[in-house]
């Protein structure tokens, strides 16, 4: 994170001017431009300010080459050979690169997301949290996103087909553009491509901002019921949320996850061997496979049992309670050791 105060972050309101260059455009710029928006200018209209300036914006963009027009602005992205965030400046195409810790090339995108990251999280966050939790969102952003835009930009690692980079190389226009309807078109299509890709990462990073924070809420949610389990190998959650990262980053001796699922029913999910797999560290029971209702009530002796999916990775009952007893059952029938 900064260790200065960065250009515009002094809690003034003076006009800020940023630039990036123009022609070709990729996640790198694109989300530098949406970070300085959420941290700079968030009630601004961040479409209709890449296409032409608009009255009264705190945060005046452009996208050029012009050498008059880099030196003029107060902050500069990923153009004009030079980083020194202290004097806005934020470009990674030198020689003498400005690197990660492991050594990994930072993106422009990752050198504003060191300055200004934690600003825009805090004005895209609904709800205000404390200093820690948006560090901690920070950093898992830090690693999710902006790492992989890092290496990709740098040529280290692609980050492949349907990523957030192909779909942002997507929105500009086609090779052939000006070939076809002229330059002037073309410097249109361009701008309105570029405008309509800071659209969709801007929406998907406010998702992962989003996402983050109630990912941490999930953590402390499971480890504390984990901690008052009566049994460790059943994790008895009263809210469904996503519990398999938990139970892997933390190695947590889980068998089987009981849950709600919003519609009065209760499910028990079996947990991988390993994370993201589709067996089970211990599967249902072989006599519950497909059964449904009275069949499974009569075979597992559960009277409010729903059903058990052929696949023996989740089973349901119509209550708390019910689903409770079919874990166990399973635990029982499948002899998984509880935990040392």
């Amino acid at each position: 994170m900064s260790e200065h105060t960065p250009i515009g972050l002094d809690n003034g309101t003076a006009p800020i001017r940023a630039l990036t260059h123009s022609g070709n455009f990729h996640a790198d710029e694109t989300l530098g431009y949406v970070i300085l928006h959420y941290a700079l200018a968030p009630q601004g209209d961040l479409r209709a300010r890449v296409l032409e300036a608009q009255p009264g914006d705190r945060l005046i963009f452009a996208r050029t080459r012009a050498p008059e027009r880099i030196q003029a602005s107060d902050i500069v992205f990923d153009v004009g050979g030079l980083y020194a965030p202290a004097k806005g400046r934020y470009d990674h195409h030198m020689k003498d690169k400005p690197l990660r810790e492991d050594g990994t090339p930072y993106s422009a995108a990752g050198l504003l997301w060191k300055d200004y990251g934690v600003a825009a999280i805090r004005n895209i966050l609904e709800t205000p949290l404390d200093d820690s939790t948006v560090a901690a969102i920070w950093q898992a952003i830090d690693k999710s996103l902006i790492l992989p835009i890092d290496q990709d930009d740098n040529g280290v690692a692609k980050m492949g087909k349907l990523s957030l980079a192909d779909i942002v190389s997507a929105c500009g226009p086609a090779w052939d553009t000006a070939e076809l309807y002229g330059p002037e078109e073309a410097r249109a299509r361009e701008a309105r491509g570029f405008a309509n890709a800071a659209v969709a990462v801007a929406s998907h990073l406010v998702n992962v901002v989003d996402r983050a924070r109630a990912s941490l809420k999930a953590t402390d949610r499971v480890l504390t019921a984990y901690d008052t389990a009566e049994d460790k190998r059943i994790l008895v959650m009263e809210t469904g949320m996503p519990t398999e990262k938990v139970i892997f980053e933390h190695d947590l001796p889980v068998v089987y996850v009981v849950s709600p699922t919003g519609t009065g029913q209760w499910n028990v999910k079996a947990v991988p061997p390993v994370r993201g797999d589709f067996g089970q560290r211990v599967p249902l029971p072989e006599a519950w496979r497909g059964l449904e209702r009275e069949a499974l009530a009569g075979i597992s002796g559960v009277p409010d049992a729903v059903f058990a999916h052929p696949a023996r990775f989740i089973c349901g009952a119509g209550s708390r309670d019910g689903a409770i007893r079919m874990a166990r059952l399973a635990l029982e029938i499948g002899a998984a050791p509880p935990p040392a």
